[in-house]
């Protein structure tokens, strides 16, 4: 029997235009994350970006990381937001606009990019690598748009990371299982410099952070769809799962709630 497919609303054959604005609320709510932050700041750093460079942005979303490549490579520069979800690039060309930059947004295949060899300085690709069924061609197609001594920043899930307390043996199994099946490859983040390596680029850091949720603060919309669909695969049954509400409810009133996935990200170069 073939493998179900992906069920997360960014796995591209599953784009819906009535999900666009569900997509960007949870797109803003991981941006405004202290634990994304950290590790978007730390591989913009390491990308170091400057005046006048051609570089791309992977699976833009909403744009915002776009919007600061386009401020770091000035009015002699191009920053381009390739984005698959019309949805998505309707709102990043928008907020592009409203904010006077200069970013620029196309549809495009990551596993096909729709550039020439050696075109771009620099290459940034944030949490669209588990979303692929071929992480690994994706990559390869960084590299090959990238010129001698390009950079490109990878950054991504692991989702075998995920915690959530409390959960019972019962509850987080199944919730765990459907989160994996999610995406097309939810380790993603641990193949990373795996990935880089094969493409013939040279890795240069490596780092990691935890996208956490305040503990008095369950995020609702997120477990509510992991338990739905764990009930629909039999791994959780209706009772198990008000009981799994009752008890995340409980403690996030007395601030004991805990939900984690670890990010990870690497910078590379291609020498030349």
């Amino acid at each position: 029997m073939a493998d179900p497919q992906p069920f997360s609303a960014f796995h591209i054959p599953n784009a819906d235009p009535a999900t666009t604005d569900r997509l960007v609320t949870a797109l803003d709510v991981q941006a405004a994350n202290p634990g994304v932050r950290r590790l978007r700041e730390w591989a913009h750093a390491r990308l170091a970006v400057r005046p006048g460079e051609r570089v791309l942005d992977i699976g833009s979303g909403t744009g915002s990381e776009t919007l600061v490549l386009a401020a770091a490579v000035g009015p002699d520069g191009t920053a381009t937001g390739l984005e698959p979800n019309p949805g998505l690039r309707a709102v990043a060309e928008r907020r592009a606009a409203e904010a006077g930059s200069a970013a620029r947004f196309l549809d495009g295949d990551a596993l096909a990019l729709p550039l020439p060899d050696g075109e771009l300085d620099a290459v940034r690709c944030e949490r669209v690598l588990q979303h692929l069924d071929d992480p690994a061609q994706a990559v390869a197609e960084m590299a090959r748009v990238l010129r001698p001594g390009g950079r490109v920043a990878l950054l991504d899930t692991d989702w075998a990371t995920l915690l959530l307390h409390p959960a019972g043996p019962e509850a987080h199994p199944g919730l765990a299982a459907v989160a994996r099946a999610a995406a097309s490859t939810p380790d993603a983040g641990r193949h990373l410099t795996g990935w880089l390596a094969a493409a013939g680029l040279t890795v240069d850091h490596v780092g990691a952070d935890v996208l956490l949720h305040d503990p008095d603060t369950v995020p609702w919309p997120l477990l509510r769809g992991l338990a739905t669909a764990a009930v629909a695969r039999g791994l959780l049954t209706e009772a198990q799962r008000d009981d799994l509400y009752a008890e995340l409810t409980a403690a996030a009133e007395r601030g004991a709630f805990h939900f984690s996935v670890t990010m990870f990200a690497a910078i590379a170069h291609l020498s030349g």
